[in-house]
């Protein structure tokens, strides 16, 4: 089950929870399950987490690749010119394809990186803001919970007096 799902759950129980006498905003909540979902959300979050993790050790992975590419590319134009040393305009000319072919890879590198970057904080940021919307839903439910509680407890004390 992954978090969406779990928040999902959530807001469920809040649309099918009962409201407070005379408070269409308040509403009572089977606490047990909510700490069920909240600790159903912390035992999913690392898993997001990972993943975001595998993208980017993914995307080092690429450029790493990319470079060595690169890397064995230059090195071939070299070896290429050195064998063909006396034609200089042969040499000038796998210089600058390996070096453009480099410049490409490495231009791509940067881009898959901030690809991933991107995507990464993006999962995080969407993470935080149900992780927030979460938590504020809780504090929201809690509290109207302690104020009903408040309020029974004071309507008691006013008919015992």
């Amino acid at each position: 089950m992954n978090i969406d799902d779990i928040l999902e759950m959530m807001d469920e129980q809040i649309d099918k929870a009962p409201t407070v006498p005379f408070s269409s905003q308040k509403c009572i909540v089977d606490a047990e399950r909510m700490r069920d979902l909240i600790n159903e959300i912390r035992l999913n979050l690392p898993q997001e987490i990972k993943r975001a993790k595998l993208i980017d050790f993914d995307c080092e992975r690429i450029m790493k690749e990319a470079e060595n590419k690169a890397e064995n590319i230059v090195r071939r134009a070299e070896e290429r010119a050195k064998v063909i040393v006396s034609q200089e305009e042969i040499l000038k000319e796998a210089k600058q394809r390996a070096n453009d072919v480099l410049a490409q890879a490495q231009s791509r590198a940067k881009e898959m990186r901030n690809a991933a970057n991107e995507y990464i904080d993006n999962i995080l940021n969407q993470t935080e803001v149900y992780l927030t919307t979460g938590l504020a839903d809780v504090k929201r439910t809690r509290q109207a919970i302690n104020d009903s509680s408040k309020g029974k407890r004071s309507s008691r004390q006013t008919n015992n007096n």
